[in-house]
């Protein structure tokens, strides 16, 4: 891994020791804290409008985990928008990764989650795994690596708040898991399984990921995938192209961007719905297009449509893919019945359009993640 060295950089401080509840020792090593326990979801109403929810037994709880599996990297974020990485006066450091940006989202809203994958035996990777813990995520399923050290990437905020990435992994130790250090309890104790495509990229993260994914599907848990396309990972289009379509029909539920849209097709149309249904496999249940500030389309065997999104002032949109992902994962896990009623499914798209918002308004993945309280003050300001 290249060493970065400049008196520009400033970082926000977190607060973090070696954690007691991860043992440390030669090769790989296990995080071996408890499941957490987090808030339960009661049903809230917006001018008679329910958010969907459960009702708070143990019994629903224990049931409604989602277990997210893929990278957890830091993010160095700029602290002025609209210019270059070279030009950036300094950076603010945020804990991130698209899988674990998910589970931290959904504790966040209440929910129960938890991260599987893998990052160094190192401070940045010991202050990723506090991170989960004080957020209410279990990371039982966290792996440390000696050899490799944690991801990094940094961001460039246009001055719109949109991105663009440089990623320092080679390797990093999120590509290195193995399938016969992944934690298969936890994953079938799932409600809900999801990842995105990075760790397809290489081996031996790819074969792990797909032996993951398996063993979900074989324990008859839902299987959610967001393919998080970052080009420059890698080798090519083609490669990218081809090994995000590799795993499309494994999935229960997608959530899709108009970019991915438009490259996975090479260039068609996002806002058609007949270039869209393309993308619907027969054993879909839910595809999800986000479209920014605009919201996003949802489409069933049964019905389709759209729900717009709540407008506010970006200042960095990372994360809020994440976020949205977070606010519907945490609301289906808690009842799939919403999937075959319209009306509850567009209440719960209201919600995971509010969450993705609220990411937008402040810097860096992790750090701006909403809790429920914030996201349903946000609806309720749009209802008054």
């Amino acid at each position: 891994m290249a060493l970065l060295h400049s008196n520009g950089f400033c970082f926000t401080a977190v607060a973090f020791n070696h954690p007691p509840s991860v043992s440390h020792g030669p090769g790989t090593v296990k995080a071996s804290c408890s499941p957490f326990s987090s808030p339960s979801l009661p049903l809230l109403s917006l001018q008679r409008k329910a958010i969907p929810g459960d009702n708070g037994s143990p019994e629903t709880k224990e049931n409604s985990l989602v277990v997210c599996f893929g990278e957890m990297l830091i993010d160095f974020v700029p602290t002025s928008n609209g210019l270059s990485l070279a030009e950036a006066p300094a950076f603010k450091k945020a804990p991130g990764g698209a899988p674990a940006n998910v589970a931290v989202g959904i504790a966040r809203l209440g929910g129960s989650s938890a991260f599987i994958g893998k990052v160094g035996e190192d401070e940045f990777g010991y202050m990723l795994a506090d991170i989960l813990k004080e957020n209410n995520v279990n990371n039982e399923g966290m792996r440390f690596d000696p050899g490799a050290r944690t991801a990094l990437a940094f961001v460039t905020l246009r001055k719109d708040g949109e991105r663009e990435f440089m990623f320092y992994r080679n390797p990093s130790a999120d590509m290195l898991l193995q399938e016969d250090e992944l934690d298969f309890d936890l994953i079938r104790k799932a409600k809900i399984f999801h990842y995105g495509s990075i760790s397809l990229i290489t081996e031996p993260c790819k074969s792990a990921h797909l032996a993951a994914a398996k063993a979900a599907k074989d324990a008859g848990v839902i299987v959610s995938y967001d393919p998080n396309l970052r080009l420059p990972l890698w080798p090519s289009a083609d490669s990218a192209r081809e090994g995000i379509l590799s795993i499309w029909n494994t999935a229960d539920i997608i959530k899709m961007s108009e970019e991915e849209i438009s490259f996975l097709t090479k260039g068609e149309d996002p806002y058609d719905d007949a270039v869209v249904r393309k993308f619907y496999h027969p054993n879909l249940k839910l595809l999800l297009v986000t479209e920014g500030p605009d919201g996003c389309r949802y489409y069933t065997k049964d019905f389709s449509g759209r729900v717009k999104g709540l407008k506010v002032d970006a200042v960095d949109t990372t994360g809020a893919g994440d976020a949205f992902v977070a606010g519907i994962l945490s609301q289906l896990a808690a009842d799939l019945s919403l999937l075959q009623e319209e009306d509850r499914l567009r209440d719960a798209l209201k919600f995971a359009n509010a969450c993705g918002a609220l990411t937008v308004m402040e810097r860096g993945a992790i750090p701006a993640l909403p809790s429920r309280e914030a996201v349903l003050n946000a609806m309720l300001k749009l209802v008054t």
